[in-house]
This record gives structure tokens, C-alpha cells and sequence, in this order.
């Protein structure tokens, strides 16, 4: 996700750690609002609409904690994000239970600084672009189908199953002005090929065995909207020379009817195959691809376009989290990793898939990676070296065992030193041994 076009608060007042998050926020496309006072964040909260606040827990005339209520008390109160001293972490965590974001503490990687800012910004951010996605490939289509929105010629989308063919096509039907009629979607592989011709033309009564009545067709529910023809390559080759014919002719016959009905929609197809090898296997027509095959435009793959990876399971999350009432607090930053190293085989379609199931799932606060991928963690656990030391099996439960305490705990260091049965100084040593963070860290 871009921080193109958020407005960031940056509550700091060391010069150097300010001066360096500003020139990278900004950078990254951000406008910064840089207050090193609780006072000037106070004021400023109150006069400036903000996307997230990064606040420093220590500040010369009070805490974060006063500037958390202070954004608490403005008319959209924003997510924040704390950068904290390690001794200041439980206050950190009980800040967070009081409605703070996340938080980091010093020092940090900027690449992880940037990485939890990205993911406290899920509010949707209205810009003219990034309907589509905010990938430089996914605003490429999108200006393409703005500008053939104007005609009414042909367009033809290709793509691997899942990429968003579809989606686009309903994004085209949606800029076209005045409205228009419905966008009728027809998969040409799903349909039985005996009964395409009367669902894709309509019939007339008694046409055929069981037809009782006229029976309207897509071609002509369609009206003046769109006909989209999905995997179009699968039509069977009789249908194609009519769905030639209604292109020229602008007509069509229903089955069994003698008049002409007028085709007005606009015709939009799709698919994943090879158009040109069918055509040299006889099971597709040269002439046809050159009336449908106008304007043409290509859907890249989802792993060719990482950018839309967090967006997409951003915005997908949000919604099933909000159908479903859920508690969750979103995805942790290890899953957003996970996910933009996935090959996505199934595109769009499989993120889709994976972050409903783990939003209904996961026993959160936060999606982690093993709530992405359960496949992974049963094979990892199939194939685990028999010949581990009994040393490293016992780290190794010892510290599956802490992260699961910590994540029950919402993160309380005491509580869950309790649930383990150990002092609170005891677990902070372990945790430093096994380098582990609180979550949503952890």
C-alpha cells in the first residue's frame, strides 16, 4: 500500500530522528505535519485532518499517552503508531488496549518503520486512479479502459483465471455515461453447449421440446449495457460464426423466430487462452478474433504486480471482517510478508479465498502467516528433521510456547509470564534470547 496522498502527524522532538522520518515520509509521497510538543500536537489535532500519527512516547512537556486522548477527542480519531525506549514497552502495550495502532521500538529498520505505517492505513484514500489497484501495471489498465469508456467498440481482456478480467469489465461498465443498461456476464465454459444458443439468443415458444413461452436471451437482456463474454475461446465453433454475424449485422434471431432483434449492448470478452493456437487448431475463427479483438487489453497476473498484494488483502480484509462483526485488528506485518512472496497460482481470486478463511479463522488479534497458509505449517511439521538435538526441540517449543502466550495475552508481558508459570523478568530474558517482539510483533 502507498503512502501516496496521506497525510502523516509526527509527534517528535529529537531533531535528528525527526528530520529523518519527515524526508522519508515525504519521500514515499506523504504530506507530513512534523509537532515536537504534546502542545503543538494538541493544537494540531484539532485543526488537521490526519491519516496516522507516529508518536514519540517521551516528549518535553508530557507523554504519548496525553496526545492519544487528545487524537481520541478529534472528530475522526486517527490510528497511531509509537516509537518507544524498550524500557517503555509495557506502557506501549497498554497503550494499545486503550486504541493505539502498534508500536516500534528503538531502534529500528525503516523498512519496517514504513511496513507498520502502511498497514495501520487501510481507510481507502479517493484519488482519480486506483480503482483497479495502486500497482503501476493495474493503473495502466485502468487509464486504458477510462479512455475506451468514450466508444463502444469491441474489447477483448486476457489474463490467467483469477487476475480480475471480470472485475475490469464491471470497472468499464461503470464509467460509461449516460448509464447504461446491465453488464450481463455469460461463462462460455459453464454452460451445456446443446442449451447456448437459446440462452445466448433466447427462443420463441415452441421452438423445441419444453420451450412454453418466449424466452429472452442474454444478447437482448443485455440492452444498451455490456454482453461479457467470459472465456470466450471455449464458445463452440457453430455459436461463433452467429456471435460473427450479430457483430456485422447488429442483430440476431431468437431460436425458432423469423424477426430480427436489434443487438445494442456493447460486446466485451475475455480469456485465459491462447486465441491465436486455436485459431491454427481449427476450433476457433480467424474472422471472429478480428471483430471481437478491437481494443485489446492484457491483465497482468497478480505475482507480476506486487504493489496490489497488501492493497487487495487490505481491502479484502476490511470487508470480511466487517460482514463478519470480527475483532480482528488486521494482518501482521510477517503475513504481509508471506504474502508477497506467495507465487499466487490462482491470482486475485486465490487472496481473496485465503484472507476470508483466515479472517473467520484466526484466533487473532492479528492474521498471522500460519492463518495464511495452514498447508505450510502441516508440512513443516511433517517434515522436520528427526535428528533435531534434544536442545534445539526444547528452544524451539520453548519458544512457540512464549509467542502463543504473548498472542493470547494481547501482548501483556505479565500475563502471559503468568500463564507460563514464570517471573516477568524471567520472560524478558527469553524473549531477548529468542529475539522475540510482543505482538503484533511477535
Amino acid at each position: 500500500m502507498s503512502l501516496e496522498g496521506r497525510t502523516i502527524a509526527l509527534v517528535e522532538d529529537d531533531p535528528i530522528m525527526g528530520e529523518s522520518l519527515v524526508d522519508r515520509l515525504t519521500l514515499e509521497g506523504a504530506a507530513v505535519q512534523w509537532w515536537r510538543t504534546c502542545r503543538e500536537a494538541y493544537r494540531g489535532l484539532k485543526a488537521t485532518p490526519v491519516d496516522l500519527v507516529v508518536c514519540d512516547m517521551r516528549l518535553p512537556d508530557g507523554t504519548g499517552e496525553d496526545v492519544l486522548k487528545a487524537g481520541g477527542d478529534a472528530a475522526e480519531t486517527p490510528p497511531f503508531l509509537f516509537v518507544t525506549a524498550f524500557g517503555d514497552l509495557d506502557q506501549a502495550v497498554r497503550l494499545m488496549r486503550q486504541g493505539a495502532g502498534d508500536y516500534l521500538t528503538k531502534p529500528f529498520e525503516m523498512a519496517t518503520f514504513l511496513a507498520r505505517a502502511r498497514q495501520l492505513l487501510r481507510r481507502p484514500v479517493i484519488i482519480e486512479e486506483g480503482a483497479l489497484g495502486v500497482s503501476p501495471e493495474m493503473q495502466a489498465v485502468e487509464r486504458f479502459l477510462r479512455r475506451v469508456a468514450k466508444v463502444t467498440s469491441p474489447v477483448l481482456l486476457l489474463g490467467e483465471t483469477g487476475a480480475g478480467k471480470e472485475v475490469s469489465a464491471r470497472f468499464l461498465h461503470s464509467l460509461t455515461e449516460p448509464r447504461p443498461g446491465p453488464l450481463i456476464a455469460v461463462n462460455c465454459a459453464a454452460i451445456p453447449k446443446d442449451l447456448m444458443e437459446s440462452e445466448l439468443f433466447g427462443h420463441e415458444r415452441g421452438a423445441f421440446t419444453g420451450a412454453g413461452g418466449r424466452h429472452r436471451g442474454y444478447a437482448e437482456r443485455a440492452g444498451n449495457g455490456i454482453l461479457f463474454l467470459d472465456e470466450i475461446g471455449e464458445l463452440d465453433i457453430k455459436l461463433q460464426a452467429k456471435l460473427l454475424r450479430l457483430l456485422e449485422d447488429r442483430a440476431f434471431n431468437r431460436v425458432g423466430g423469423e424477426e430480427a432483434v436489434p443487438f445494442r449492448a456493447r460486446l466485451v470478452c475475455a480469456t485465459n487462452a491462447d486465441l491465436e493456437a486455436r485459431i491454427r487448431s481449427g476450433t476457433f475463427r480467424e474472422d471472429l478474433l478480428y471483430r471481437i479483438n478491437v481494443l485489446q487489453v492484457c491483465i497482468p497476473p497478480l505475482r507480476g504486480r506486487g504493489d496490489d498484494i497488501e492493497w487487495l488483502a487490505g481491502r479484502f480484509f476490511a470487508s470480511f471482517a466487517e460482514a463478519q462483526q470480527s475483532e480482528l485488528q488486521g494482518l501482521a506485518v510477517t503475513a504481509i510478508d508471506v504474502l508477497r512472496g506467495h507465487d499466487w497460482p490462482g491470482n486475485v481470486r486465490e487472496l481473496r479465498n485465503r484472507i476470508e478463511r483466515a479472517t473467520t479463522l484466526s484466533l487473532g488479534p492479528w492474521i498471522m502467516p500460519g492463518d495464511l497458509f495452514p498447508e505450510r505449517k502441516a508440512a513443516q511439521s511433517s517434515s522436520r528433521e528427526p535428528d533435531m538435538t534434544l536442545g534445539a526441540a526444547r528452544d524451539e517449543a520453548e519458544k512457540r510456547q512464549i509467542l502463543r502466550a504473548l498472542q493470547h495475552s494481547n501482548g501483556g508481558v505479565s500475563a502471559a509470564a503468568s500463564t507460563l508459570g514464570i517471573s516477568r523478568t524471567t520472560l524478558w530474558e527469553k524473549m531477548r534470547r529468542y529475539r522475540i517482539e510482543a505482538p503484533p510483533e511477535a
